[in-house]
């Protein structure tokens, strides 16, 4: 793994247009943020787009913050593993994991994980509402560790911090600029927003990322954020790379009807 990111950094800072190796087909997915809904339906349209596009080497990349906010992190866990059973799915680390599982064992971290979209995570594993509210936070604690199974979180803390394919690097927020991948850190892959999101230059790699939510696809040729506000905008994107073409896919609710389409950044 650590040879093929050397191998990425280390490449002409102008080389031609990044692609993925032949015969593979990439499908990146923008955060989830507990929107089991948008995540059904836009499964539905990944496999029906990788049959009609032919035989290839799939892979899915989950680009992290799978749970917090929405109302379903628990289905969305759970809807993700059963995936991973079917097909080639690769799940990156977001910082909302990272806040999850070190809330089992660290109460300040609990309470700043249920400050940001935790209180939709640990009600989605089936804690009362009533009863959460009445909680102190040590009672809170007891309960996520009742009520989430062990399995879930081995699952969760199984996830990958970063992912090289081609000439394109996954990570779930970003990089620290003009650092050699093998050094960075996760504080970095998970948190990040700036300097990485201003900074033009290349990185050796086209970064594919989530974390920082834009309306559409946010493509600097360097980078691509296709964090599209799943829990808040109603709207999931999938990236979809082959050979060095780049196309997108999407699952929108409208009007409380959700549907999956390509979409087309040009219209």
């Amino acid at each position: 793994m650590l040879k093929a990111i050397r191998h990425l950094f280390a490449r002409d800072e102008e080389r031609p247009a990044a692609g993925v190796p032949a015969g593979q087909r990439v499908y990146a997915v923008g955060d989830l943020h507990g929107r089991l809904d948008l995540f059904d339906a836009l499964i539905d349209a990944i496999e029906a787009d990788d049959a009609a596009a032919g035989p290839a080497d799939t892979t899915v990349v989950l680009l992290g913050d799978l749970v917090d906010r929405g109302p379903d992190s628990a289905g969305v866990v759970a809807r993700a593993r059963d995936w991973q059973r079917q097909r080639k799915v690769r799940i990156l680390t977001g910082n909302h994991e990272e806040m999850f599982l070190k809330s089992f064992s660290d109460r300040d971290m609990l309470r700043h994980f249920l400050r940001y979209g935790g209180r939709e995570t640990v009600l989605s594993y089936g804690i009362d509402r009533h009863v959460y509210n009445a909680a102190e936070i040590e009672d809170v604690q007891s309960m996520m560790n009742a009520c989430v199974p062990q399995e879930d979180r081995d699952f969760i803390d199984g996830f990958e911090d970063m992912i090289a394919i081609g000439d394109y690097l996954f990570v779930h927020a970003g990089i620290l600029p003009e650092t050699p991948f093998e050094e960075q850190e996760r504080k970095y892959l998970r948190w990040i927003r700036e300097p990485f999101l201003s900074h033009a230059a290349p990185h050796g790699a086209v970064v594919v990322h989530g974390h920082t939510i834009f309306d559409e696809p946010d493509d600097r040729g360097n980078r691509i954020g296709i964090d599209t506000g799943a829990y808040c905008n109603g709207r999931l994107t999938a990236l979809v790379l082959e050979g060095k073409d780049r196309r997108y896919l999407e699952a929108i609710e409208l009007d409380g009807a959700i549907t999956a389409t390509p979409r087309d950044l040009a219209a």
